[in-house]
């Protein structure tokens, strides 16, 4: 490995350097370089970070509301700032084109906005006279250190949908960021100091799976938040669980996409292509199964590809006008190249070949299509995590719903239609926790949560929303009864 710079941690209000041996390379995945190097730190660097976090935590659940309120609005502010400097940070990293990185970082910075009103979002419940002279009171509490393990694919708005939020609750925070994309969140971590932030309130770690680990089993830390894979999703679940913690945590997906006969097809088009393609289809709200419904399919399929050959895939840090990036690294390039063989071999129709005519370094696959992709066929059921679109034809929108329940996963699903009835039915009968109705990525804002079912999602409640708040706080019910008032005097 070239000699570049290692990442440091960002622990008690400082950036601190781990004293790691090992170390994972931090590309530019547009041009296939090593930009830095993260450490793959041990339970040491957290138990570092929670005893910082352990410290903060005493002073700073006892701070008002309102003031840590103040603290995260002058975090918008120094976000708002620093908004292009993040945002080319995040394609840097992760490849994303310029304004993938932009909504990135906007999505985030809706997150922090949402978290301003902690003061409205802690109010508890009252009521007066719940019984003979007793007044019942509920308030929210804060739980103490809370951890954040993220992914790659969305370096400032995942690690934002946790930590803000947890923080503004009066609990402080270990974030441990994908040792791919370290960057993003250390600059996170910075601002936050800068906005008055007290030491030791938000930390990040950096490492794999002995920190991972670490966090999961640290008696210091009360709840724990994770995005990733499905498979590494369950793991922390029961890890968590089984050592007393508080746990979300969200997996994969097999989104589908119903386009009916009755579909606007300039809409339809133009939405299936940002939400199969958008960041090279490496987001788990990606559509990646295409259900056409009767007799469109082949001009749907047609239309499609001609799209697709108008999509410009290049180097996102040199073209701001790219329309699609990378893969975030060799090993994911060599991932998704392997799915598009796997698919032909199992007899799947070629329409567009993602591996032909793209820029020769960097770690780019461009969009695929594949059609016929039937029941049985391995990329029917399992995510790709890659710009590969699976196309099947139903008979009837029954066939569709029918064809979605097969899969484990219910993170999205997206109709596509001009009737009513059909989208009803649809949002009632589909088996996922967020569901679109002409909408091609159904990601909810930060006022509502991110809703992943079955094997989406482990645990109860989810992240974003009141939804969040609920996790990081805990209910404490209050009963009191006093004397009517009165000349009345007490002995000792």
């Amino acid at each position: 490995m070239p000699e570049v710079a290692t990442v440091p941690d960002f622990i008690a209000g400082k950036a601190s350097v781990s004293p790691a041996t090992e170390f994972v390379p931090v590309h530019n995945p547009s041009r296939g370089e090593v930009i830095a190097r993260t450490p793959l730190s041990g339970s040491d660097r957290v138990r570092l970070a929670t005893g910082a976090a352990t410290k903060a935590y005493e002073s700073w659940s006892r701070t008002p509301a309102p003031a840590r309120a103040a603290i995260l609005f002058r975090y918008k502010q120094k976000l708002e700032e620093a908004f292009g400097e993040l945002a080319a940070l995040v394609t840097r990293e992760n490849g994303k084109t310029h304004e993938e990185a932009k909504g990135d970082v906007r999505r985030g910075i809706e997150v922090v906005e949402f978290a301003c009103g902690v003061p409205h979002l802690l109010k508890g419940e009252a009521l007066p006279q719940v019984s003979e002279g007793i007044d019942g009171v509920t308030t929210r509490e804060p739980i103490g250190v809370c951890a954040g393990i993220t992914p790659f694919n969305f370096p400032a708005m995942v690690p934002m949908w946790m930590f803000p939020l947890a923080i503004a609750c009066g609990n402080t925070f270990v974030l441990k960021p994908s040792e791919k994309v370290p960057l993003t969140a250390l600059r996170l971590a910075e601002l936050f100091h800068e906005a008055g932030l007290p030491s030791g309130v938000f930390n990040v770690v950096h490492g794999g799976r002995e920190v991972v680990d670490a966090l999961c089993t640290s008696q210091d830390v009360a709840a724990l938040s994770f995005v990733g894979s499905t498979a590494v999703a369950r793991h922390v679940y029961q890890l968590g669980c089984q050592h007393g913690k508080r746990v979300q945590a969200a997996g994969g997906a097999k989104n589908v996409l119903v386009v009916m006969p009755d579909a606007d097809p300039e809409n339809a088009i133009k939405a299936i292509v940002g939400s199969a393609f958008g960041c090279a289809g490496q987001r788990c709200m990606a559509g990646s199964l295409l259900l056409s419904v009767d007799d469109g399919a082949n001009q749907l399929v047609k239309r499609l590809a001609e799209r697709l050959e108008s999509l410009v895939v290049d180097d996102t840090s040199e073209n701001p006008a790219a329309g699609m990036g990378p893969l975030i690294d060799p090993a994911a390039k060599e991932r998704v190249t392997g799915w598009i063989e796997r698919s032909l071999s199992e007899e799947a129709g070629l329409v567009r070949d993602g591996r032909l005519g793209v820029p020769e370094r960097g770690y780019f696959v461009g969009p695929t299509m594949l059609d016929s992709v039937a029941p049985g066929m391995t990329i029917f059921d399992q995510e790709v995590f890659g710009p590969v679109l699976a196309v099947n034809r139903t008979k009837d929108l029954d066939e569709a719903i029918q064809l979605a329940h097969r899969s484990g996963y219910g993170n999205g699903a997206t109709i596509f239609t001009s009737s009513g009835g059909a989208a009803r039915k649809f949002v009632r009968e589909i088996p996922c926790g967020m569901v679109g109705v002409n909408v091609g990525v159904p990601a909810p804002m930060a006022i509502f949560s991110f809703s992943g079912w079955r094997n989406s999602f482990y645990g109860d409640l989810h992240v974003q929303g009141k939804e969040g708040v609920l996790f990081y706080t805990r209910q404490k019910v209050v009963l009191s009864r006093w004397d009517d008032y009165g000349d009345r005097r007490h002995g000792w």
